[in-house]
């Protein structure tokens, strides 16, 4: 943690302010029960947090800071980022509202990664309004790969499902030629990394699904699955890991059969989301794995349509908030218990 004596300091990023996003983060920590578990530090504006609690009728209350490092424990915190008036409208794309989102997970990521906060929650952004010079990426996860450093790998998890992604936000035309053996063995390597270290599953099983109907059929419908994946799967268990599958898609999920793993690897975003969201949706969580720092999202968009009617469930960014913490404690203990395995068996001894 940031000092020894502090609660973790969860960094938030608002998202687009037209969305749902400040509803979810006010409903979350309008529970003072949240406060002891962490230090909530939002990357918005006072005026912005008290218009939503007006027009919501949420019961919180906040504390504007100057910057994350003047963060007082036991409030929840609003960093000051601007000091203009902005037009609100609930349920609008506007260029505008990106510019603010973009600016809001600018100064998130910057405190990150200066140690101001400890862990990253960020709230949905629409992703075509936020696009600029500054942000020209697919998502949140692009960018910060690019400014966190690591093997970055879409993760959505659960207390009973785990999916990795081969390929997020790509073009379903493009996603063949994307696959490739040395990607998969990247994300099969950053999955069991993370499933060691952030979720203490110390040899994990992973699950690989097919990318053609039925694997390809022996070639009939495409020979990707017999040519890519199944000589990448057989090489990576040679080097002592557990990797299984090429797995047909259509039945994997429904016959339960991704309950005896420890993860799930999806050729592309679809294969892997629908099934998610159909089986944790409102409980799971977007973990970013691979990064340098922990940063979680809630698993669902900006949902326009019920914005600034006081209807969003709050239940995934809740989740997101504890995934986080139950990470980065994950991740300094297993820190600590690898830092000098031999001098720890040797004192146990």
């Amino acid at each position: 943690m940031t000092q020894e004596t502090s609660k973790i300091k969860v960094g938030i990023s608002i998202g687009d302010l037209n969305g749902i996003g400040c509803e979810i983060i006010l409903k979350t920590f309008q529970d003072s029960r949240m406060l002891s578990f962490c230090t909530p530090v939002i990357f918005a504006n006072t005026k912005v947090v008290s218009y939503y609690k007006k027009i919501l009728k949420i019961p919180i209350n906040f504390q504007g800071i100057p910057s994350a490092d003047k963060a007082i424990d036991d409030k929840v915190n609003v960093v000051n980022l601007w000091k203009e008036n902005i037009k609100i409208t609930p349920g609008a794309e506007d260029k505008v509202i990106g510019e603010y989102a973009f600016k809001s997970l600018q100064a998130a990521t910057n405190a990150l990664k200066e140690n101001q906060v400890d862990v990253l929650v960020t709230a949905p952004i629409n992703k075509h309004v936020i696009q600029s010079e500054e942000f020209n990426f697919p998502g949140h996860t692009d960018y910060l790969a690019q400014e966190l450093g690591g093997e970055s790998l879409m993760f959505m998890v659960s207390e009973n499902l785990k999916i990795g992604l081969l390929t997020d936000h790509v073009p379903v035309k493009n996603v063949p030629e994307k696959i490739t053996r040395k990607l998969i063995e990247q994300k099969v390597n950053t999955i069991a990394e993370s499933l060691k270290k952030d979720f203490c599953v110390s040899v994990p099983k992973i699950a690989v699904l097919g990318i053609n109907p039925h694997n390809g059929d022996n070639g009939v419908i495409g020979d990707e699955d017999q040519k890519v994946l199944m000589p990448t799967i057989n090489q990576l268990n040679k080097k002592g890991q557990y990797i299984f599958g090429p797995y047909a898609a259509d039945s994997f999920f429904g016959s339960k059969n991704y309950q005896n793993f420890d993860a799930v690897i999806a050729a592309y975003h679809d294969q892997g989301l629908v099934p998610f969201k159909t089986l944790a949706f409102g409980n799971g969580v977007n973990f970013t794995a691979g990064l340098s720092k922990v940063r979680t999202s809630p698993d669902h968009g900006t949902a326009y349509e019920i914005a600034g009617k006081g209807e969003a469930n709050h239940n995934s960014f809740e989740e997101a908030v504890f995934t986080a913490i139950k990470i980065y404690k994950n991740r300094n203990e297993y820190q600590q218990l690898t830092k000098n395995p031999l001098k720890r068996q040797g004192k146990k001894l």
